[in-house]
């Protein structure tokens, strides 16, 4: 109920975004006819639709996506049509007269008529089309949907998202209609009020047509909802449901010296696989303190954390701690047991790692983090939990509590510092850290500044604008953006971010074929010299020969607002993710 009523709100706030526009003209449109029989179908048809195209989206089939993008010109064409008959009644009563027919039909069989047939066919039209922006509300449910797929809770929270827009836009609707139907009263422009709506709607098919409701609405926004949403996540009671997917930083663990019982450890036999063990299971585990920490390879803040587990498993494990890493997968090559073997020798995770690729044991605990720590007593009980980075010196003492109360003996004081294998393992700097986690996929992209928005599922050509603002990111080049990364189709294609962090890293994966694909970064437009990451030289050239995270910039000195850029030398590669540190 709680997802719900946030999700509810979230989708009311957007009629202060920018995305809203293009769909208001045909909202506006039939402002002037009864609302229970023209504005109310209208309304309800766009938030079915876009809560069943929304959820079949979360299948990331290549038909689906297709399917959608045909949908969404039919729709356009209608639309299209809509806007002409505002204009031009009497070409109107030609073009439409297949609809008319239709919606009439559909007034027969509901027993309404006065047009809610054809109000319904208007607003399915409108859900097809309506892209809103992504907030972090609207995140949070697409997040859920790409970990889970369509299901009912995911359709539900969409459909709730859907009802709040709608809401909101009834209200406007109501007064709309109000003042409208005053300029007619008072003025007699009643002919150039219809013309006027009837341009509106022929300028948002053409918006729609060029992705301008996705492109260039959200960055000439003067309005932005995203404080307002968050301010909602933050006010309302917490909810473990009710946060990012992955974090930076997270509350404190359970509060010492209660640790109260949170609930039994749940079963393990979900693992599509084991490493560095055979399979374990709850029984197994009795009489031994378990930390399991959930991970993915690519992971930026899982990578930052794992110096902390590393170093309790060295010091504890001889003092009866277990530690059972749960390897769930964000991006579609996390899934491969060989990339994961891989990742787990050069990273030197030692311990017992469960490939979690059904996200099973993940259900079980219902977890929404990476990384995430549950804390497990000798009797098999979850007594303690910590959601992302940060707090490990408490993390350790609950470690230590829970080992004294089954009896171990214990080796000194709690550990020294954590000592980073590698450079992505290092502490972020977090007074310097104003980027944001940004996907390249257009089921969770943001920011993305390119003319024209991103073209889901098909090459395009894209362009980078001459100047990014903080934040904002473009792609240049021939590529097919799918849901989840962006793939190049020819050599030279470029990504440009305008940033502000210490570290910048970049998830990456080679040509399918397995060849490499050669890279060379520049920043501020010169080579990164003494501001190469791990994974870059001096002069701006690596490779991509992995699927995983790429360490490019890594600043020692003054940190600023800087341009980063990466060219591509050969075709093939795809990126995935932005993370910073």
């Amino acid at each position: 109920m709680f997802l719900l009523l946030l999700a509810y709100l979230g989708g009311a706030l957007t009629i202060a975004s920018p995305c809203i526009l293009p769909v208001l003209p045909f909202v506006f449109a039939r402002s002037d006819r009864p609302f229970l029989r023209s504005g109310l179908p209208l309304l309800a048809g766009m938030a079915l639709m876009f809560a069943v195209v929304a959820s079949l989206a979360a299948v990331g089939s290549h038909w689906v996506a297709q399917a959608n993008q045909a949908g969404r010109w039919i729709a356009l064409g209608v639309m299209a049509v809509f806007a002409l008959a505002l204009l031009w009644p009497a070409l109107a009563n030609r073009l439409l007269s297949p609809l008319q027919r239709l919606g009439g039909r559909l007034d027969a069989a509901a027993g309404a008529g006065q047009g809610m047939g054809s109000s319904l066919l208007i607003g399915i039209a409108t859900g097809l089309l309506w892209a809103p922006c992504a907030g972090p509300i609207l995140g949070l449910i697409l997040t859920g949907a790409a970990l889970q797929g369509a299901n009912a809770g995911t359709s539900g929270l969409l459909l709730a998202y859907a009802l709040g827009a709608a809401t909101s836009l009834a209200l406007a609707l109501w007064v709309g209609g109000r003042v409208l139907a005053a300029l007619k009263r008072h003025l007699g422009a009643g002919e150039w009020i219809r013309r006027g709506v009837g341009i509106a709607a022929l300028l948002a098919v053409l918006a729609i047509a060029m992705g301008w409701d996705t492109g260039v609405l959200t960055r000439l926004s003067t309005v932005s909802t995203a404080r307002l949403e968050q301010g909602l996540l933050d006010a309302l009671p917490a909810h473990p449901a009710a946060a990012r997917g992955s974090m930076m930083m997270a509350a404190n663990p359970a509060a010492m010296p209660g640790l109260p019982v949170e609930g039994e450890l749940p079963s393990l036999a979900g693992a599509s696989g084991w490493l560095n063990s055979p399979p374990l299971d709850a029984q197994a585990l009795r009489g031994k303190v378990v930390l399991v920490d959930f991970w993915t390879y690519s992971c930026i803040n899982c990578l930052r954390a794992l110096p902390h587990v590393r170093q309790w498993y060295e010091r504890y494990r001889g003092h009866g701690l277990v530690v059972v890493g749960v390897h769930a997968p964000e991006f579609a090559f996390e899934r491969d047991v060989r990339n994961v073997q891989r990742a787990v020798e050069d990273l030197g995770v030692s311990w017992p790692v469960a490939l979690d690729n059904d996200f099973a044991i993940w259900r079980g605990f219902d977890n929404r983090y990476w990384p995430a720590h549950y804390f497990i007593d000798a009797q098999g009980r979850i007594r303690a939990h910590h959601f992302g980075e940060g707090d490990y010196e408490e993390s350790e003492r609950i470690i230590r509590r829970l080992l004294r109360e089954a009896g171990n003996v214990l080796p000194g004081d709690a550990s020294a510092a954590a000592i980073a294998r590698g450079a992505v393992e290092r502490a972020p700097d977090m007074g310097n850290l104003r980027s944001p986690e940004t996907y390249i996929g257009h089921a969770r992209a943001e920011n993305f500044a390119s003319p024209g928005g991103q073209r889901a599922g098909r090459a395009f050509d894209y362009a980078a604008p001459p100047v990014l603002r903080l934040n904002q990111w473009a792609l240049a080049g021939r590529w097919v953006v799918g849901e989840e990364d962006a793939r190049l189709q020819q050599a030279g294609g470029r990504i440009a971010f305008r940033f502000h962090a210490r570290d910048l890293h970049l998830v990456l994966a080679p040509q399918a074929s397995g060849q490499p694909v050669r890279f060379r970064v520049r920043i501020d437009g010169h080579a990164p010299g003494a501001m190469a990451g791990a994974d870059v030289s001096a002069g701006g050239d690596g490779r991509v020969d992995e699927n995983r995270l790429y360490q490019l910039i890594r600043q020692d000195g003054e940190v600023g607002e800087r341009s980063f850029e990466i060219e591509f030398l050969d075709p093939g590669v795809r990126a995935y993710a932005f993370t910073f540190g």
